[in-house]
């Protein structure tokens, strides 16, 4: 072997290595808005994954930019309303713009309905709205199914899962400004309390995934970080938000 065909091998395996030990760095929001288990559970899946790091950020540190040192930023359930308020205005474009630039945004429930851009209040970093106006659906177990693709890229071996749902959203494609998210997983039963329309939660998208800019989105309307069997999915939505130069991450062994 030459030494120019031996320097090459050697700069592909040292850049391997150095992909291989990079951290994901994931700013969980933490402030008004956010409410329940979903910031521990998060924390507490993540915390299992090697080569990911989470830290705790405010409304105030968001609003001052301070997700330019991170790779993602997750909201988690509680008031969506809320966390937009408590953001400012300031904060929602930061965080927008974070996405935009490359960045990969997952929301749970309360941070799903964040996201949508059918809420002139909202972050709008996904081409949705909600079917209806009546988002008190109800709390409880619901099932899911996970479609093919949901479950490659969501590293799932099932595809039915129960799950725990507390009045998420129950999307539909908005305006099409943005491109049309892909629906990785489907609701199988419902709730349909406090007079919101019966039947349009059965078949509708549970989990979502787009692009807006040159970043990602991962949306989820139930709670599979509180859902017995269901909560590896957390760590691999994010790994579906890295961007493509950086190597995924594995769980650490139990």
């Amino acid at each position: 072997m030459n030494a120019r065909i031996f320097a090459a091998l050697l700069f592909s395996a040292l850049t391997t290595l150095a992909a291989d030990t990079r951290h994901i760095h994931v700013a969980l929001y933490d402030d008004q808005g956010s409410a329940g288990k979903g910031v521990p559970c998060v924390c507490t899946e993540l915390g299992k994954c090697d080569g990911m790091e989470v830290t705790k950020v405010s409304a105030e540190q968001i609003r001052n930019g301070v997700l330019d040192k991170f790779d993602i930023v997750a909201f988690t359930g509680g008031s969506a309303s809320l966390q937009a308020k408590t953001l400012g205005e300031q904060g929602r474009a930061n965080v927008k713009k974070f996405i935009e630039k490359g960045g990969g945004y997952m929301g749970i429930c309360a941070g799903a309905y964040l996201a949508c851009n059918g809420f002139d209040w909202a972050v709008g970093v996904l081409d949705a709205k909600t079917v209806s106006p009546k988002w008190q659906r109800g709390m409880g177990m619901v099932q899911i199914e996970l479609t093919g693709e949901g479950q490659k890229l969501l590293s799932q071996t099932g595809k039915h899962f129960e799950v725990k749902y507390e009045n998420g959203p129950i999307i539909t494609h908005n305006n099409g400004v943005l491109p049309p998210f892909k629906t990785l997983a489907v609701f199988r039963t419902e709730k349909a309390e406090h007079g919101s329309p019966v039947g349009v939660m059965v078949n509708s998208p549970a989990i979502v995934t787009s692009t807006c800019g040159k970043g990602r989105v991962v949306v989820i309307s139930p709670h599979p970080e509180q859902s017995q069997g269901a909560e590896s999915m957390i760590p691999a939505a994010i790994k579906l938000l890295v961007n493509k130069e950086q190597r995924l991450v594995t769980p650490r062994n139990s």
